[in-house]
């Protein structure tokens, strides 16, 4: 339990430190386009909102959607932004209690933070519907920024967290192996990986370019076609599981 109550503690602290810039908003859009084809019509859960932005991408697609979150801060943006058309629970993962299922389930740059990963994707799982499927995405170890931060000398391995993963809480770094095996102890099916968007800089690289003449929109469409052909250097991974 001490644990349990130190994670949530640690997301405060990100709720107060953490400044989303436009890099990452642009993602959340990138997000949903990659995981839209493959998308389950009826009830959808997300697992962690942070500032509501993938929350509003998904009310577009979902007119019943439930999002559950142990920060009632970040909960507060997602009702500012979508009123009642969403219901929000404010809790931790392992204490939430409904006899709902869902056809959805969203778990997005959420497990990198958890103590127990592999225990919420277990809890996940007993919340989902017949034939729904979970939709996992987190940010890549090898995203061709990190490589080039390794052979800068930045970071000494792929798998080591960088100043910036700790400052926003993350545990753990993933790979498409990785992910996909705590998606298996989990008791999942993986149907579907792929790669968001390829990603030579780093996100205050990004930030600092984004809108100006050295980094159009075209830049960045390239940029996301290019992480469908070539998964292993896009900046999040994503796997779709199912029961």
């Amino acid at each position: 339990m001490a644990d349990i109550h130190r994670e949530f503690d640690e997301l405060n602290r990100i709720a107060e430190d953490y400044d989303d810039g436009p890099f990452d908003n642009a993602m959340r859009n990138y997000m949903m386009r990659s995981l839209k084809p493959h998308l389950r019509a009826g009830k959808a859960l997300e697992m962690g909102c942070f500032n509501g932005a993938f929350s509003v991408c998904l009310a577009q697609e979902f007119g019943d959607l439930t999002v559950v979150d142990a920060v009632d801060q970040f909960l507060d943006i997602v009702r500012v932004k979508l009123g009642a058309s969403v219901q929000t629970v404010c809790c931790l993962f392992e204490d939430y209690d409904t006899d709902e299922r869902y056809d959805s389930i969203f778990i997005v740059h959420v497990l990198e933070h958890l103590l127990d990963p592999v225990a919420i994707l277990r809890k996940a799982k007993s919340l989902l519907a017949p034939n729904g499927r979970i939709f996992l995405v987190v940010p890549n170890g090898a995203a061709a920024s990190r490589r080039i931060a390794v052979k800068m000398g930045i970071l000494p391995t792929l798998d080591a967290l960088s100043e910036a993963d700790t400052k926003h809480g993350h545990r753990r770094i993933y790979f498409f192996d990785t992910l996909a095996n705590d998606a298996r102890r989990a008791g999942l099916d993986i149907v579907e990986t792929g790669g968001i968007f390829f990603k030579p800089l780093a996100n205050f690289q990004f930030d600092e370019l984004m809108g100006g003449p050295l980094l159009s929109e075209g830049f960045l469409e390239g940029c996301y076609q290019l992480g469908k052909e070539e998964p292993g250097f896009s900046a999040s991974i994503f796997a779709i599981c199912e029961a």
